[in-house]
C-alpha cells in the first residue's frame, strides 16, 4: 500500500500497488511544458465574464475554427485557449491550500460516495416530513425568487457538460470511456429532447428568463472554469477527473429545488434529469469514480502517483469556486430586486413620456432622469395609489400599465417593457402577503405554457425520429464533409468538433453526437457510418 501526501492536511491517500495496470500509465499523458501552478500562488483577479463570452461563443474547438478560417482567425484561436489555459492555472493556485471533503484515501472513495449520498437522502426525507407538517419552503418563498436562481446560474447551466468536452479526442483510449459516456449524456447523445443546454434554454424561455448575460462577473465564474477545463482538456487530465468526480455528487439543494419549482408551477425536468442520470448505482456519479480507478498511474514512481493524486485533490477543489447555489439563493432579496430593475428601466425610460402625468410634484421624465431617485419615485407610487401593497396586483393602476387584461383584446400600455421574470418579481412584490395562488400568479403575467413551447421547439430541432433539419447550412456543410472523408479517424476527429460547447446543441451538433455516439465502440470500418442515410 503507497500513502501519498499532499499539502492539504487533510488529504492522506492511498494507492493499492498490488492491482495490475490494464492500460499503460497516465503519466505519459501529462505535456511536460505545463507551467507550474502551486508555489507561489498567483490567482489573478481577471474577470470571468469577457472570458467566457469569447470562450463559448468564438472559439468553436479545442482544436481550432471548424471552418478553413484565416491565419489570423487561428491565431486569435490560439490566444483565447492560452488565455484560458492562464485562467484555469490561476484558479488552481487559489484551491491548493483549500481544505475539502475530499477523502483521505483512494480506498476510501466508495464509502465517501455512498455515505454522502445517504446523507442526502436521509436530510431531504427530513426535509419531505417538515414540509408535509406545515413548514413552508425552504429554497423559494415566491415564484419571483425561483425564476431569479434560474436566470443567476444560466451562465454554468448553459455549458453543462463543458469540462469533459476535450476528452472525445481520447476516444481511442479505454481509461476515458467513462468520461466520454458522460459527456455524451449530457448531450442527450443528439436527442436535443434531453440535450442539458437545449432543456436549459426552453425552461428559460418559457419564463422569459433571458437577461442571464446582464449579470456581474461573478455569476460566471464557475462557467468560464468549466469551459477552460474542456478547451485544455488533454493537459488537465486528473483535474478533470477530480472537478467531475466532485460535480456529479448528488447536493440536497438540487432534490429541494426540483420539488419547489414543481410547487410553483415550474417544470423541474431539468433537475430531476440531473438527480436520475447522476445516481450512485450506475449514473454519472458512479462512471465518476470509474474514470478515477482507470486512470490511477499504477506501475509508475512515487512521485508521478502523488502528483497525480494531488492534481486530482486540486480539480475537485474547483468545484468551491464562485458563488455556490446557496449563496445566490440566500442573496435574493425582493424589495432590491424591484429596485434594481426600475435603475435599470430608467435609462431607457427617460425622455420617452409626455408630462401630462406627474407624480409627487415630478413628470415620469424627471423621475427616470436619475437612478438614485427610483427608491424614491417607488414609494411615490405607492403613496399615491398608483402601487397597492399587499393586496391583488390586478388592484393596482400601474400593474395594469405593464400587464394586459386577458379579458380585453387591447394590450398593456406599457406592454413589452418589462420581461416576464420582472413582471414576476413585481407581482410578487406587489401581492406581498397576499395569498396568490401558482394558477393565479400564472395567469397574472401570463406565463408561457410548456406545450406551446414544445410545439415551437419540434419545428426547429430534431428528435430520435427525424434527423434532417429542412435548409439548415451547418447540416448540409456537415454532410457534404462526411461524404468526402475516407479515413475513420478523421470522421471522429471532425464529429467531435461539433461535440463542443459551442455547437453540440446547433442542428448540425446533435446530428454528429448521434454519429459519434453509434461509432465510437466500432471498429476502423467506414459502413458503420450508414453513408446513404447521412
Amino acid at each position: 500500500m503507497l500513502k501519498v501526501l499532499s499539502n492539504d492536511s487533510r488529504l492522506n491517500l492511498s494507492v493499492n500497488t498490488s492491482e495490475n495496470a490494464l492500460t499503460p500509465p497516465i503519466a505519459n499523458t501529462f505535456p511536460k511544458r505545463i507551467k507550474p501552478y502551486l508555489l507561489p500562488p498567483t490567482p489573478s483577479n481577471k474577470p470571468a465574464k469577457p472570458l467566457y463570452e469569447n470562450l463559448l461563443h468564438r472559439v468553436a474547438s479545442a482544436s481550432g475554427s471548424i471552418s478553413n478560417g484565416s491565419k489570423s482567425d487561428a491565431a486569435m484561436n490560439d490566444s483565447l485557449l492560452e488565455e484560458a489555459r492562464e485562467y484555469l492555472e490561476d484558479k488552481l493556485a487559489l484551491v491548493e491550500p483549500m481544505s475539502s471533503d475530499f477523502p483521505v484515501s483512494v480506498d476510501n472513495l466508495e464509502v465517501w460516495m455512498e455515505l454522502n449520498n445517504h446523507r442526502v437522502r436521509v436530510l431531504y426525507q427530513r426535509y419531505l416530513t417538515a414540509r408535509k407538517e406545515g413548514a413552508p419552503r425552504r429554497l423559494f418563498p415566491t415564484k419571483s425568487h425561483a425564476l431569479h436562481f434560474l436566470q443567476a446560474v444560466a451562465p454554468t447551466k448553459l455549458v453543462d457538460g463543458a469540462w469533459l468536452y476535450g476528452m472525445v479526442n481520447l476516444w481511442q483510449d479505454a481509461r476515458f470511456v467513462s468520461l466520454i459516456q458522460i459527456y455524451l449524456e449530457e448531450l442527450g447523445e443528439g436527442n436535443a429532447k434531453l440535450n442539458h443546454v437545449l432543456l436549459y434554454k426552453k425552461l428559460l424561455a418559457e419564463h422569459d428568463c433571458t437577461q442571464w448575460n446582464e449579470l456581474e462577473d461573478e455569476y460566471f465564474t464557475q462557467g468560464t472554469i468549466q469551459l477552460a477545463l474542456g478547451l485544455n482538456a488533454e493537459q488537465f487530465i486528473p483535474e478533470v477527473i477530480g472537478f467531475n468526480l466532485g460535480y456529479e455528487q448528488l447536493p440536497l439543494h438540487l432534490l429541494i429545488t426540483a420539488y419547489e419549482l414543481k410547487e410553483l408551477g415550474i417544470s423541474p425536468y431539468y433537475f430531476t434529469l440531473h438527480v436520475t442520470i447522476d445516481n450512485i448505482a450506475t449514473g454519472h456519479a458512479r462512471k465518476s469514480l470509474q474514470a478515477l480507478m482507470d486512470n490511477l498511474p499504477l506501475g509508475t514512481s512515487v512521485a508521478t502517483q502523488q502528483e497525480f493524486l494531488r492534481r486530482v485533490s486540486n480539480g475537485y477543489k474547483l468545484n468551491q469556486l464562485g458563488l455556490s447555489t446557496n449563496s445566490i439563493i440566500s442573496n435574493f432579496n425582493l424589495e432590491n430586486e424591484v429596485t434594481r430593475i426600475f435603475k435599470a428601466k430608467s435609462y431607457y425610460g427617460k425622455d420617452a413620456h409626455a408630462d401630462r402625468c406627474r407624480i409627487g410634484g415630478k413628470s415620469i421624465n424627471e423621475w427616470l432622469a436619475d437612478p438614485k431617485l427610483m427608491p424614491e419615485f417607488i414609494s411615490c407610487l405607492i403613496q399615491n395609489g398608483w402601487i397597492k401593497k399587499n393586496e391583488p396586483p390586478a388592484n393596482s393602476r400601474f400593474w395594469k400599465l405593464i400587464e394586459s387584461n386577458p379579458d380585453e383584446a387591447s394590450k398593456a400600455k406599457m406592454f413589452g417593457v418589462f420581461s416576464g421574470y420582472e413582471k414576476q418579481v413585481i407581482y410578487d412584490w406587489i401581492a406581498g402577503n397576499y395569498p396568490t395562488g401558482t394558477k393565479e400568479s400564472n395567469e397574472a403575467i401570463g406565463s408561457r405554457q410548456p406545450t406551446e413551447i414544445d410545439e415551437k421547439l419540434s419545428k426547429t430541432l430534431r428528435d430520435d425520429a427525424q434527423l434532417k433539419v429542412v435548409n439548415d447550412p451547418q447540416v448540409a456543410a456537415l454532410e457534404k464533409q462526411l461524404a468526402s472523408i475516407d479515413s475513420f479517424k478523421e470522421i471522429m476527429q471532425l464529429l467531435s468538433q461539433h461535440l463542443s460547447p459551442t455547437l453540440h446543441h446547433t442542428p448540425a451538433g446533435l446530428l454528429a453526437t448521434q454519429l459519434f455516439s453509434k461509432m465510437m465502440y466500432k471498429t476502423y470500418d467506414t459502413s458503420v457510418m450508414g453513408r446513404s442515410s447521412i
